[in-house]
């Protein structure tokens, strides 16, 4: 039997035939791939820069230490994502302060952001949930009234848009925040292995997040013409998150087929769609006009009891049919972790509700017609088996 899974990179042979050529080539690391892939990254999105990192927790952790985020500070994010968003604020001592989501599209809600808002606020962390736009501009205007840094967190976000004031602006444009962080996991729109991004308008950041990666080194023309061509300077307390030449031409390779991959998911999405969205006890995200959905995830909200059935009964009952669904996410600080760190459970109930919902099905750009239809099938079964519809 054939195994669906939730989410799957998309290579083929052009994608490995690029990977050959830069490991046959003199460079494997630092070298000419790294400019390519993050001026086609940046053209793409619409921004000034892009600077590629080794995960997208990377790209998140370097955006928060730009940001300058310090002991004491608080940083506004949503719970419902991965941890590396909470956690990247942890990392440089500064606290996570989660406002919850809006039900409808599992996305972090302005008035909860409003709320939560303090002395010791220095940045807000949206998050693109499933590669749904937040609502950037709004988010954009409670930062300037505060002066707070937006970072946003893309990770399952890029090729998503959102229209404001008639114009349409892709996520990773910066046009309502200071930074946007990618991930190039292997489920994510494209892939590098492993990988991330930051994409930026600000010219200081751009020259800042560059140095960070490579252990806060600057070296230029005048100070090689000063001291010496092997001169360089340490100015920041920086990292090794560099990425290679050899997952840079992955890269460069992907974001050719970007657009088909996107018409997939969307295609894809549409079926999901029709299939569910008039469901008693099923619901689907909601839809906007203003934003454009990039379907990093599909998302079902299922309300189990009405279908006499918990979630690990579904889970089970659906990879033995060879369907391998996925819940996306318990909220961050109802870990362990976080709930040592003072945490508790109620603090966003909507984050909680949506939690107890949740269910990711599968969606990649390979998935065939029959794939697709055999897992709204699957769902189907598992639930009228139940008792339900």
């Amino acid at each position: 039997m054939k195994i669906i899974p939730y989410g799957k990179q998309s290579i083929d042979n052009s994608d490995i035939a690029e990977v050959v050529k830069v490991l046959k080539s003199d460079w494997i690391t630092q070298g000419p791939k790294i400019d390519e892939f993050e001026n086609a990254l940046a053209k793409y999105c619409g921004s000034k820069y892009a600077v590629c990192v080794s995960s997208g927790t990377a790209a998140l952790h370097l955006a928060c230490v730009a940001a300058n985020f310090k002991k004491g500070d608080e940083a506004i994010t949503s719970p419902i994502t991965f941890l590396a968003t909470a956690n990247s604020i942890v990392y440089t001592g500064a606290r996570p302060v989660f406002a919850d989501i809006d039900y409808d599209t599992i996305n972090i809600e302005p008035i909860q952001i409003k709320k939560k808002l303090t002395k010791k606020t220095k940045a807000i962390l949206p998050v693109h949930f499933a590669g749904l736009p937040c609502d950037m501009p709004e988010i954009s205007k409670i930062a300037k009234k505060n002066k707070l840094t937006v970072i946003e967190d893309a990770a399952h976000a890029l090729g998503a848009a959102y229209k404001y004031k008639g114009k349409w602006y892709k996520i990773g444009s910066c046009k309502h925040s200071d930074m946007t962080a990618f991930s190039f996991h292997p489920v994510k729109h494209i892939t590098t292995g492993e990988g991330g991004a930051i994409t930026t308008n600000s010219k200081k950041i751009y020259e800042k997040v560059k140095a960070l990666r490579s252990h806060g080194t600057y070296k230029t023309e005048g100070m090689m013409k000063k001291n010496g061509p092997w001169h360089y300077e340490m100015r920041d307390l920086g990292f090794n998150y560099r990425i290679t030449d050899f997952q840079c031409a992955l890269g460069v390779s992907q974001m050719k087929k970007l657009r088909g991959f996107l018409k997939e998911r969307r295609s894809i999405a549409k079926v999901y769609d029709k299939s569910f969205g008039d469901e008693a006890g099923i619901f689907i995200p909601g839809k906007s006009g203003d934003k454009r959905e990039a379907y990093h995830l599909y998302v079902l909200k299922i309300d189990f009891p009405q279908f006499n059935i918990n979630r690990k009964e579904f889970f089970k009952e659906m990879r033995t049919l060879g369907i391998f669904c996925q819940v996306h996410y318990i909220p961050a600080y109802l870990q362990p972790y976080y709930r040592g760190l003072g945490y508790r459970k109620g603090l966003c109930p909507n984050a909680e509700k949506v939690y107890a919902e949740e269910i990711s099905i599968p969606l990649y750009p390979t998935m065939e017609d029959k794939d697709v239809l055999r897992v709204v099938k699957s769902i189907n079964k598992v639930l009228k088996n139940n008792g339900g519809r």
